[in-house]
């Protein structure tokens, strides 16, 4: 056995340190934050104190403008250094802002320090930020988009794609920073400007070979769109993997892809001197989305503001293009017969008259092609109950919300399910059924009655708030629809069950009057015309067969009484409902249990099939209680609520065991009250015995 000495524990200082960096960090978010807007200060004094003629001869632009990106990114950069710190996309955005300030103030400091003779110190260095240094700007994009939003590289083959992307992109600021200026300005094909040729433009660059560097410049570049290309597949990847807070936080990402994309078509469409300006909207709007997606992704449905973004973008980018075409073309076609001023009057006239309107009209068409009638609530909720006055069956009325359904999302396929008596189910489908699908459940007075089924993938399976309410609304009417499907399935079902019951009772009467009350009433006959031709030769003989007629007949009385009472019991017509739930009960419990049967003043009087309903019901919970609960105490209490007699039996007994299933007696209480709409309860409370309760409709109504 090999017996090693005991390690010593490391001293617990990580979490401390830890906690530490936790509060530093924020500290240095808004630090970072003040320094960048400090830095763009500086730099816009500098454009200030620099002649124009400076910037001509330089061939350079406004340092502030560049400094720009550094302010719209400044403000998202300290937030998520503040709430998120050890997420890496938090450190990304807020030294990209710290960057551009610096680039700004660079090329700014280069600008004004080049009008000296000779240069103001700094310029040298101005110069290698800017034109050498600056280029690690590339690699900005690239890294917020492989590390949004949890701040890691995505793992397996991901990470491997996600580090070829990087060296792709690093590849080009890499040879930027070693390459000769000369053979920079060689592959560029443009010349240095003059103020620029007295400085130290080589401090980084190493003596490389023109056969060797030129070779790689001409690869970087187009290693460079590679760069951008593969992040923007991680970004799918990972858009398509996510779900819930994190599907969420990607479509962020996406709405700021889409955002600079319209931007940046915006200033392909309307060139002019502003597209620093372009670029530093694009850049905030990015920084803003991936602030909003990693700190508050529920902030704003997301959902709706893409898609309203890629509809209304689409839209107005295509309204400006179809505008420019009219105009170009008007003009082309009544150049040469006005004059410039008239012309441009008859364009617009032209424009006004007809373009206008059809422009109109194709937004109307297009906002519906992409969203359907879900930005008309009321249309679609008109239409789904105009449907369903024109429906009949059960199955078109399904059907018609279904296609409703459909309609307003614009859903490739939709489906509502309902149950039908026996456990079937009732599947109406519009369209073909994909491999994955959502279900949202229909209730009808707070019961379950069936679902709506929905493609859980797909541009239009995601439903934001305002949708959800419109799908809310049209549920409700689909629950109506759903309801009566159900009712009249259950209906139908319980005629089939009335006849069905009708023709078994006809056929016990029919058997118990001819195999039982015919035959006894027949051999009464029979021993009557026997007692007859008996009477005179041997009376006493007649008088025995008269009382065997008589106790016949006293069997047959007695049959009859049993069918009647199987019909009607005859105590209710003697006694009342009330009187008779209390012969019964003295019939039924053993002696020994206190029972009370109360009932209030205007209970009585009652439908007879009520009567019947309760007496059936009242008795069973009797039995029960005397069979199998061992009640020393059972109470029966009859009241007229709203319209229903309620009918309420307590014992206190053992009760019913949550493991015992439920018998034939406890069904039974169900299905009577069931068939006259009603309901009926047992339950067991905390502190013992059961309660039988019993909501039976007197006006018929339904309960449920």
């Amino acid at each position: 056995m090999e017996v090693r000495e005991p390690v010593a524990a490391a001293p617990a200082v990580a979490p401390p340190v830890r906690a530490r960096w936790d509060r530093a960090v924020p500290a240095l978010g808004w630090i970072s934050m003040a320094v960048t807007l400090t830095t763009v200060a500086l730099t816009a004094v500098l454009d200030g104190m620099t002649p124009e003629a400076a910037r001509v001869a330089t061939e350079s632009g406004l340092g502030w403008e560049i400094g720009l990106s550094g302010v719209l990114l400044a403000v998202p950069g300290a937030l998520l250094l503040s709430r998120a710190p050890r997420n890496a996309v938090s450190w990304v955005v807020a030294g990209t802002a710290l960057f551009w300030a610096l680039d700004g103030l660079a090329s700014s400091w280069l600008t004004y320090a080049v009008q000296s003779d000779p240069a103001l110190p700094g310029a040298s260095t101005a110069f290698w930020f800017v034109q050498r240094f600056g280029a690690w700007l590339l690699l900005g994009l690239p890294l917020l988009l492989l590390l949004y939003p949890d701040g890691r590289l995505p793992t397996g083959r991901w990470r491997t794609v996600s580090l070829v992307a990087l060296g792709c992109t690093a590849l080009l600021p890499v040879l930027v920073v070693t390459t000769p200026a000369d053979l920079l300005d060689e592959r560029a094909g443009a010349t240095m400007p003059e103020p620029y040729r007295g400085l130290s433009l080589d401090a980084t660059s190493l003596p490389l070979p023109e056969a060797v560097v030129m070779p790689l410049l001409r690869l970087a570049f187009p290693l460079s769109a590679v760069g951008i290309l593969l992040p923007l597949a991680v970004v799918v990847h990972r858009l398509r993997a996510s779900s819930g807070d994190d599907r969420r936080r990607m479509r962020w990402l996406l709405w700021a892809g889409v955002v600079d994309a319209l931007v940046m078509l915006g200033a392909l469409l309307f060139p002019s001197t502003t597209i620093s300006l372009d670029l530093a909207l694009a850049i905030g709007l990015t920084g803003l989305a991936v602030t909003v997606g990693i700190l508050r992704p529920r902030a704003v449905d997301i959902d709706r503001l893409l898609g309203g973004t890629l509809v209304y973008g689409g839209l107005a980018v295509g309204v400006v293009v179809l505008d420019l075409a009219v105009l170009a073309a008007a003009g082309a076609l009544m150049g040469n017969r006005f004059d410039e001023r008239s012309a441009l009057v008859v364009t617009l006239l032209l424009v006004a008259v007809v373009l206008v309107p059809l422009r109109a009209a194709l937004w109307r068409a297009v906002r519906r092609w992409v969203l359907g009638q879900r930005e008309d609530p009321y249309r679609v909720v008109a239409g789904l109950a105009e449907r369903l006055e024109r429906t009949d069956g059960p199955e078109e009325q399904l059907m018609a919300v279904a296609g409703s359904v459909a309609e307003a999302f614009r859903s490739p396929y939709v489906g509502v399910e309902v149950g039908a008596p026996g456990g079937r189910q009732l599947l109406a489908e519009h369209g073909r059924r994909p491999g994955a699908v959502q279900s949202l459940p229909i209730a009808y007075r707070g019961e379950h009655v069936g679902r709506l089924l929905l493609p859980r993938d797909g541009v239009r399976a995601h439903l934001v708030a305002r949708d959800e309410r419109l799908l809310a609304d049209v549920v409700r009417q689909a629950a109506a629809a759903a309801r009566t499907t159900s009712l009249a399935a259950e209906l139908q079902a319980s005629r089939e069950q009335l006849v069905t019951a009708r023709e078994e009772e006809r056929r016990r009467l029919r058997r118990d009057l001819h195999d039982g009350l015919g035959p006894s009433l027949g051999a009464v006959v029979l021993r009557i015309d026997t007692a007859r031709n008996l009477a005179a030769s041997r009376p006493e003989e007649a008088d025995r067969i008269l009382r065997m007629a008589r106790d016949d007949v006293a069997a047959a009385l007695a049959d009859v009484r049993r069918l009647v009472h199987d019909l009607r019991p005859p105590a209710l017509d003697d006694l009342g409902l009330t009187g008779a739930i209390r012969q019964q009960a003295e019939r039924l419990l053993p002696p020994g249990v206190a029972v009370q049967v109360t009932a209030a003043a205007d209970v009585e009087p009652l439908p007879a099939a009520v009567e019947v309903a309760g007496y059936r019901i009242a008795s069973e919970a009797l039995a029960n209680a005397a069979r199998h609960a061992s009640a020393r105490r059972v109470a029966v209490r009859l009241d007229r609520e709203d319209g229903a007699l309620v009918l309420t039996v307590t014992d206190d007994g053992v009760g019913i065991g949550p493991a015992v299933p439920a018998g034939v007696g406890l069904v039974s209480l169900r299905e009577r009250a069931a068939e006259l709409g009603g309901r009926c309860v047992v339950e067991c409370p905390p502190d013992g015995g059961t309660v039988v309760r019993a909501e039976l409709p007197v006006d018929g109504g339904r309960y449920g």
